[in-house]
């Protein structure tokens, strides 16, 4: 099941933060970037973050779970804590690093 844009939206409108939000669309469902870097991977109406050690601490209550089939486990947010998410993302883009460039064959 695909990924509804409002949910998306209300995802971004979450995220506190004075950067720039921004998202992609890939396979029916969305990447959320912050300053272009992925933060926030949205699957069926849930939002999932990567499993890393700088948001262990605040994630240690949290379910996980696979945003799609051969994926990696991920934690899943609760988006209605806008406190959380925005926490979230600022610790997650400091250590994600934008992506390269591909080129194109």
């Amino acid at each position: 099941m695909a990924s509804d844009i409002g949910f998306v939206d209300y995802v971004i409108d979450q995220i506190r933060t004075s950067d720039a939000v921004t998202y992609k669309k890939m396979f029916g469902e969305y990447l959320i970037y912050v300053n272009s870097k992925p933060t926030v991977l949205v699957c069926d109406n849930t939002a999932f973050v990567k499993v890393l050690d700088c948001i262990k601490p605040l994630m240690e209550d949290a379910q996980t779970g696979f945003p799609y089939e051969g994926a990696k486990e991920h934690y899943i947010v609760d988006v209605d804590d806008s406190e959380l998410l925005s926490k979230l993302v600022e610790e997650i883009e400091k250590v994600t690093q934008v992506p390269k460039k591909r080129a194109k064959k």
